[in-house]
């Protein structure tokens, strides 16, 4: 039954306002019919207006909680999200090499409202320790343009970013495309083998906290379940554009996405 579940570790941090972090994981993974578990990194103080505090794991009671999990229930892939510091980032790198479970790398550095989430020496890190174990990388622009060096503002730099990522190692890179203008939005999953776009209109709301973390949560719940990267994504990109259509519109800032919108036979 575990198998057929989909089994989803996840490695992040705690959302107090539960639009983002471990509780959109939680919520995306249940969501899709898959089993949440989790290794929480950090706890942060925040709402839709921000945040205003962030209190780090200590290390070995961050590896400890993944050790529980995979030593006892076990999963079928792992996503990770705020790891906040270069120690951490190392040391998730290792819990990582224990497991055959393919990892879904989503690299978190800002949050919606602009507060950092990933110290500055800590990309370098991600860049040579996470990469290099990612079967599916999620950046968005600006995440991919301090991972590479690369300009990513038009389309033609989404492609020239995944291509660096790619050489950097990572076995596939969705890149995002939100935060590239435009009236479209259009991802792109990169492989050496080839690429797949997804695309579709822009939708106006100031209701997107949590997009990331909810993406790379579906995408990590879809190959839990066994899907091919391709299926895998393209049905958490379909997932996230309904939730988006059917945020509730809580809170006076960036709002939380419906997490349980295929519960409600909304779409």
């Amino acid at each position: 039954m575990s198998k057929a579940l989909g089994r989803v570790l996840i490695i992040a941090g705690s959302d107090s306002g539960g639009g983002a972090g471990l509780q959109a994981d939680i919520k995306t993974v249940t969501a899709l019919g898959g089993y949440a578990a989790t290794a929480v990194t950090a706890i942060t103080v925040q709402n839709t207006l921000g945040v205003t505090g962030v209190h780090p794991i200590p290390l070995d009671i961050v590896e400890a909680q993944a050790r529980a999990v995979l030593d006892d229930i076990g999963a079928d892939a792992l996503k990770t999200g705020m790891l906040g510091d270069a120690a951490t980032v190392e040391r998730v790198a290792q819990i990582l090499d224990t497991t055959s479970a393919p990892a879904v790398i989503d690299p978190v550095m800002v949050a919606k409202g602009g507060a950092p989430l990933l110290a500055e020496d800590a990309i370098s890190a991600v860049r040579d320790l996470l990469i290099p174990r990612a079967a599916l990388l999620t950046p968005n622009a600006p995440e991919a343009q301090a991972l590479t060096g690369l300009a990513v503002e038009t389309l033609d730099d989404q492609f020239r970013a995944g291509e660096a990522l790619l050489k950097l190692g990572a076995r596939a890179v969705l890149m995002k495309g939100g935060h590239v203008a435009g009236e479209t939005v259009v991802d792109i999953l990169m492989t050496p083998d080839g690429e797949t776009s997804f695309e579709g209109e822009r939708v106006e709301t100031r209701h997107t906290h949590g997009t990331g973390c909810t993406l790379a949560s579906a995408c990590a719940a879809g190959l839990a379940q066994g899907l091919p990267l391709e299926a895998a994504v393209a049905q958490a990109w379909a997932y996230v554009g309904e939730a988006i259509r059917q945020a509730p519109g809580f809170g006076a800032g960036h709002g939380p996405l419906d997490h349980a919108w295929p519960l409600r036979g909304l779409a």
